[in-house]
């Protein structure tokens, strides 16, 4: 195993024992990592011939998708106030949201078709689903580049389409600590996985593509450029000359010349990646942080956190916010330049950006899709 940065013992024991559950398999454990349900957050394990439905989660193909418009600052902010409102009027946040306005996308038709049939019942939610951003640390954001260019960033995944799929190869039983379920490449049904996982994985791919063109409209800007990457998926890989499932849970690809928008928190910038060669990115599989990584559980920073002193400090700092809560503060996470630290070397900056706007779901909201 390759850990960056420092970690409570529990994520370690988590990648442990997914490495050991099969004969061969290597393990990274990327600076943001923390607890996650089987394989830590931030974990990536390359398995030689099995995929691990518990490694890639819940949200199968979470990620984030930023989007350079063709739009300055100064376009943006003497409106920013009402362009965030209809933001947040227009794009649905919050468990369960069924109100997306993409139902004709033709990935609905791919899900009539599905080649692992049980995910053809799933059609009718998918579409009505298709362009929500669902709770927990999911958002859109608008952001500032150096040159006070303007982005529009996102991170959500395949909501209950994904949520659904995965449970049909998961158990029900085994708690935050449970073994890897791993299944054989070449079994019927680990065929079936991967299908059922590239089918969810091109599903929450059209929604941050829906999302993303929706928020355009509402600026009235083009897209210049895009940057568009999974963090919970499995891909077939070579590495030291030898193939396998590399399974990244909120790990970000980052292989040379390969772009990733990461995001941080709501009062603090992102960035634009790209990958490079060297000894410790072959180490890290090719893999980089996704976020910042939590610092302090949801429940405690409900508890110690004062949101309303967050509110007030973001607004002071220009940053209109939509949502959130104290779970989402910037104390419940470490800080991305800090984390971004520990993989020196296997990744370089392209561009910092700003937030200048956050959307995300309110109080009292509860995402069993998030990454």
């Amino acid at each position: 195993m390759r850990i960056f940065g420092d970690h409570e013992s529990r994520t370690i024991e988590q990648l442990e024992r997914c490495v050991r559950a099969a004969e061969g398999s290597t393990g990274v454990l990327c600076a943001d990592g923390h607890v996650g349900y089987s394989q830590p957050i931030g974990g990536v394990v390359a398995y030689r011939e099995h995929l691990s439905p518990s490694g890639v989660g819940y949200d199968i193909g979470c990620g984030n998708k930023a989007v350079l418009t063709n739009l300055a600052l100064g376009d943006v902010q003497p409106d920013l106030p009402r362009v965030m409102d209809e933001i947040y009027r227009r794009i649905s946040f919050g468990v369960g949201r069924n109100d997306g306005r993409a139902g004709d996308h033709p990935v609905i038709d791919e899900i009539r078709d599905a080649a692992f049939e049980p995910q053809r019942e799933l059609r009718d939610l998918a579409a009505k689903q298709l362009g929500t951003v669902g709770a927990g640390n999911h958002y859109v954001d608008l952001l500032a580049d150096e040159q006070d260019r303007v982005w529009i960033g996102v991170h959500f995944g395949s909501r209950g389409f994904g949520h659904k799929t995965a449970t049909m190869f998961m158990p029900r039983e085994g708690g935050m600590d449970a073994p890897p379920t791993l299944l054989a490449a070449d079994s019927g049904l680990g065929a079936g996985y991967a299908e059922a996982m590239k089918l969810a994985g091109r599903y929450a791919y059209a929604g941050r593509d829906v999302v993303c063109e929706e928020v355009c409209r509402i600026l009235g800007a083009e897209s210049l450029e895009e940057v568009h990457n999974h963090h919970n998926y499995a891909w077939r890989e070579e590495h030291d000359g030898e193939e396998a499932w590399v399974v990244r849970k909120g790990a970000t690809p980052a292989f040379p010349g390969q772009r990733g928008f990461v995001g941080a928190t709501m009062g603090e910038p992102a960035v634009i990646l790209e990958g490079v060669e060297s000894d410790a990115a072959r180490e890290a599989l090719y893999s980089t942080v996704h976020g910042a990584g939590r610092a302090m559980s949801r429940r405690k920073a409900k508890r110690e956190l004062d949101f309303p002193a967050v509110q007030h400090e973001l607004a002071a700092r220009g940053i209109e916010l939509r949502g959130g809560a104290a779970d989402e503060a910037p104390r419940a996470y470490k800080r991305l330049d800090d984390v971004l630290a520990h993989h020196e070397g296997t990744v370089r900056i392209l561009h910092t950006l700003r937030p200048i706007g956050v959307a995300m779901a309110g109080a009292n909201t509860f995402d069993p899709y998030k990454d």
